[in-house]
């Protein structure tokens, strides 16, 4: 029998969720109409899909708040086992779409497994940290842990889904709040930062470029680190950039070597350079068109020339926020971030309250999956980085992504439910 406190929930959780999925959808039913009659409810067409979607999604979060939250800790590695069976199972009976097989056909529709693999692998980070009832700070429990996040990530990167791979960074930040030592940042930002300035300069010049710097930086530093920990960082940094510089020539796919290069302006003959704006720019192109032309107040509910012209290819999907953009102006996008942030910063409260590590960690694992999801989403759309394809958590059409992050979000708000009813 369900007590009756245990219809306690954060319901600003909810409120936030459910402005976020009802705005989603208004943006949807705009990019994919096409004018005359609208059946809601038609298959035939993406808004009325979604919101078949999203009326399944209200049957998922009623039965996710209605199993008791302990059953999310007790079985996180099974939960965790069966996505990862899920994923192998795609190079047996996977689908292509759009290059990626990462999608199982069922019926009429298609699932996509790996985006209900990044709740399975945050139960699992989640189960991994609490059990060790200590900061991550012991070398082997950062291994185990690791292989917890590559794993997944590795199997979604074998099906050519690059986007999706590297969401799972996402748990850096997880870590890092749960005590992974600050080196781990520095290498990160380095190889990052190595990595661009080899692509954008030539390894040659990154290798100056950064042995300038780790010399610079052991004259300053009153000799924090010894001459021989600086050169060593100096010839691992060269051996980056040469191997940065091959994987970009030699391993790298043509179409993700031409996103990159478009990125970071390196063509520099402007007959290929128009070129592959043509074709790997076309979307973003029209993107930033349809943001602009929307100014501060937009244009209107389904008035969006460019919208309804279809200028933006997939705009449903991936590039719904140049609908918010073009209908809705700066005010509309700006009511997005918004209710995004609040989002991040209710579920980032909420985690720190919990008594639970599990709960706390879990709620970390939260946040982070959607803020990387928001954070690159919304940067492709406006050309600050690479296209790379990633949806706008809750607001992009997909029954996927919208029910995997239905589950993400709901498994939280259940575990924290126990603090609330408990209090």
């Amino acid at each position: 029998m369900i007590r009756e406190t245990s219809y306690k929930f954060d319901w600003i959780t909810i409120i936030l969720f459910l402005l976020i999925v009802g705005f989603g959808w208004v943006n949807i039913l705009s990019a994919s109409h096409t004018g005359g009659g609208m059946d809601y409810f038609s298959l035939s067409n993406s808004y009325g899909k979604q919101l078949v979607f999203i009326i399944f999604t209200f049957i998922i979060i009623i039965l996710l708040l209605a199993i008791d939250a302990k059953f999310y800790e007790r079985f996180s590695s099974v939960i965790y086992m069966l996505s990862i069976l899920s994923l192998l199972g795609l190079f047996l009976f996977g689908k292509n779409v759009n290059g990626a097989t990462s999608w199982y056909a069922i019926g009429g529709m298609t699932l996509q497994p790996s985006e209900f693999a990044k709740a399975a692998t945050a139960l699992a980070v989640a189960k991994q940290i609490s059990d060790l009832n200590t900061n991550i700070n012991n070398f082997r429990d950062q291994i185990q842990t690791f292989i917890i996040i590559i794993l997944p990530a590795l199997l979604v990167l074998l099906q050519n889904d690059t986007g999706s791979t590297i969401v799972y960074g996402a748990f850096f930040f997880v870590l890092y709040r749960e005590g992974l030592p600050k080196y781990y940042l520095t290498i990160g930002i380095s190889v990052i930062v190595i990595s661009v300035l080899a692509l954008k300069f030539g390894p040659a010049i990154a290798s100056v470029i950064v042995g300038i710097l780790i010399l610079g930086y052991y004259v300053i530093s009153k000799k924090k680190i010894t001459l021989l920990q600086s050169l060593f960082a100096i010839a691992l940094a060269i051996g980056l950039s040469f191997a940065v510089k091959f994987f970009y020539q030699s391993v790298l796919p043509p179409h993700q070597q031409d996103r990159i290069s478009l990125w970071l302006r390196l063509e520099k003959d402007p007959a290929k350079l128009e070129a592959m704006k043509k074709t790997f720019a076309y979307n973003l192109n029209e993107s930033e068109k349809a943001i602009r032309s929307g100014g501060f107040n937009g244009k209107g509910f389904m008035e969006g020339t460019r919208t309804t012209g279809k200028f933006v290819p997939e705009q449903h999907t991936d590039y719904i926020f140049s609908t918010v953009g073009e209908e809705w102006g700066f005010l509309g996008c700006a009511l997005v971030v918004i209710l995004f942030v609040l989002l991040l910063l209710r579920i980032l409260h909420l985690a720190e309250l919990q008594k639970s590590q599990f709960s706390r960690v879990y709620g970390y694992g939260v946040a982070s999956i959607i803020f990387i999801h928001f954070l690159i989403n919304i940067g492709m759309v406006m050309g600050l980085i690479p296209t790379i394809g990633i949806p706008l958590p809750l607001f992009s059409y997909g029954g996927s992504g919208l029910w995997a992050f239905t589950i993400l979000i709901f498994i939280f708000i259940k575990l924290d439910s126990n603090r609330i009813n408990e209090w």
